[in-house]
């Protein structure tokens, strides 16, 4: 793949909602990137933020109107955003939205359209991984996680403690606070606090995006949850990290893993774990004051969303490079459980909704009872009752087999399945 763009990289943005606002303001002050097309339903909200920022803009219905808006150095506006996978002015896409089955679409068109995909979208990121990953290799250009969430800061983590020699034992989240029965009524003042989304503060809160970020992290490197939805104990410093969890008990069962400290300091951060049994490098690491091992823990106490995110757009355009990629395949997903006893019937609402929310489990141990993906929960009626904390599978729900994001999601199966049987031959 030949990479010898000059000019600055013209990128597209999908979702400009708090996390895309803050996307194209990135990408207005960032040197070496442009944007130049954003996309949303809700329109208004396109041309609220190019106001804000004095970008000039035409709002566009055409792929023809889009790229002779682009030409004319004019940013575009569209609610449709097949239009910006298509168009031929744009290096890439931010996917910032949080829809689900037709981002995964959009996302597939992008590609297929040679056009460098950053995902933003944590949701298609790991329920269309595999799939965005091959129809990105066969088509020469790069699809990748993007930087500034906890799974980019900890991939940091992870490459500066392998860069070292270290083995790498295990990543972990630092979230501040868990609640599995929130819902988007009892979220309300917090979220208008926070000014989110209320559904998107559900999804935090009741851990559900925290375990799809761990799953991310975790098929990038094959690493795996020492149970379904993790430990997640109670600490008062990531420092305490080292006395959280029995390292040689899990590392003998599962191998490296990912988990969580709650209610810890530094509030926002992410840690690694790595392993160092030399003598050498242990005294050296007792006088930088780092512990007497073999354990060592490494943290960043902070992630900074929009503002490291147009490293990756520029180092996929510029460089054709990742940042990371689920080369594992589902090593992990992430399933609905029910967050209220549930009826026959009942119609489940999906991701920060009343009825679910989702938990981490190792795919290889889920082979008799296949869960239901908490990305695909979303309008899907139950065969039967599930009470309360009880997982949900597949067989389970009814739902319409045409659905768009059932059938990406089988094709990203397939993908991963392709890619862990290469992976045994080699």
């Amino acid at each position: 793949m030949q990479h010898q763009l000059t000019r600055d990289v013209k990128v597209g943005i999908i979702g400009i909602g708090a996390m895309g606002k803050g996307l194209v303001y990135q990408s207005h002050i960032t040197p070496g990137i442009r944007c130049m097309a954003v996309c949303d339903e809700k329109i208004e909200r396109c041309i609220s933020v190019l106001k804000w920022l004095d970008i000039s803009y035409a709002v566009v219905s055409s792929i023809d109107e889009m790229n002779l808006t682009i030409k004319k150095d004019l940013v575009a506006i569209c609610q449709d955003a097949q239009l910006m996978a298509k168009c031929d002015g744009l290096d890439a896409i931010i996917e910032a939205s949080n829809s689900i089955g037709s981002a995964g679409e959009n996302s597939i068109t992008a590609l297929k359209h040679r056009k460098h995909l950053i995902l933003m979208n944590s949701e298609i990121d790991l329920i269309f991984g595999p799939l965005l990953l091959q129809t990105a290799e066969e088509n020469g250009v790069i699809c990748t996680s993007c930087d500034g969430d906890q799974y980019g800061s900890m991939k940091h983590l992870i490459r500066d403690l392998r860069q070292w020699g270290f083995e790498l034992v295990m990543t972990g989240n630092i979230k501040g606070f868990l609640d599995r029965s929130s819902n988007p009524a009892t979220i309300i003042p917090e979220a208008d606090k926070r000014n989110l989304d209320h559904r998107m503060c559900v999804s935090y809160t009741d851990g559900t995006k925290l375990n799809i970020e761990m799953a991310i992290i975790a098929n990038a490197y094959g690493l795996s949850a020492p149970v379904p939805g993790m430990y997640g104990p109670r600490a008062q410093h990531v420092q305490d990290v080292l006395q959280c969890f029995d390292f040689n008990g899990i590392l003998n069962n599962k191998g490296p893993f990912v988990d969580y400290i709650l209610g810890s300091e530094p509030g926002g951060g992410v840690f690694a774990v790595g392993y160092c049994d030399n003598p050498y490098q242990q005294g050296m690491l007792a006088y930088y004051k780092m512990g007497s091992g073999p354990y060592y823990l490494f943290y960043r106490p902070y992630h900074l969303c929009h503002i490291e995110a147009m490293d990756t757009v520029l180092k996929a355009v510029k460089e054709g490079q990742a940042l990371l990629q689920p080369k594992y395949g589902f090593k992990t997903n992430v399933y609905a459980y029910a967050k209220k006893d549930l009826n026959p019937g009942e119609r489940l609402d999906g991701i920060g909704g009343y009825t679910c929310y989702g938990q981490i489990e190792n795919c290889d141990e889920n082979i008799s009872q296949q869960g239901l993906p908490i990305c695909l929960a979303d309008g899907v009626a139950l065969k039967r009752g599930i009470a309360i904390h009880e997982k949900i599978n597949l067989d389970d729900i009814s739902f319409d087999a045409g659905r768009i994001d059932f059938e990406l999601f089988l094709q990203a199966l397939e993908c991963s399945n392709k890619r862990q049987a290469l992976s045994r031959h080699d």
